[in-house]
């Protein structure tokens, strides 16, 4: 295995550690589901898995960096961008607290949540997974993960769509006020 592979993999097994650790402890603790069966989280995990396999099996080729001549910068940057996945996921589920949910689960409501990382980024944990996918793209320097992540973007915007309806359902005025102040990504 090559070092980009044993990154990818250490970065997994953080970043998917974290996100399964918060679901069992979450899970036993409220004693009712909390993941949602919405097509679009369906989709997208099926997605996420695919992604993170191309990326392992393009990291098991040639090294990048000694085909096209570039030095370690990519490597930190990559780096840069991995570090950022996890603190920023870190902190989404964390500051969520029981409000966290894999998918939108209509009959549940749970508390809206402003503060802390959601003071800067109405999806923080979707942006970690922005990054993860800037972060394995550079790394690996690949036309295809770059398709992939535009079409990972798509599939994670759809995905937040339908979680603003339901919370603008839930929530109504105090949503729209927060919707109106905090940026859905990070100022964009």
């Amino acid at each position: 295995m090559t070092p980009d592979t044993w990154l990818i993999l250490l970065h997994q097994l953080l970043f998917q550690g974290m996100f399964l650790a918060k679901n069992i402890l979450l899970r036993h603790r409220l004693g009712q589901p909390i993941r949602g069966f919405n097509p679009e989280a369906n989709l997208s995990i099926g997605f996420f898995v695919i992604f993170i396999g191309i990326a392992l099996w393009l990291s098991l080729g040639p090294d990048t960096s000694r085909t096209t001549g570039v030095d370690g910068g990519v490597q930190v940057i990559a780096g840069l961008f991995m570090l950022a996945s996890l603190a920023i996921s870190a902190a989404s589920l964390k500051d969520l607290g029981d409000s966290w949910r894999v998918g939108v689960i209509e009959e549940q409501e749970t508390e809206l949540i402003e503060t802390g990382v959601y003071r800067f980024s109405r999806n923080p944990y979707f942006l970690a997974y922005f990054l993860m996918f800037a972060a394995y793209t550079t790394l690996l320097q690949s036309l295809l993960l770059l398709v992939l992540s535009v079409i990972g973007f798509g599939m994670v915007h759809t995905m937040i769509i339908r979680e603003e309806r339901y919370l603008v359902n839930k929530h109504a005025a105090d949503y729209e006020h927060y919707r109106q102040k905090v940026p859905r990504y990070l100022g964009l």
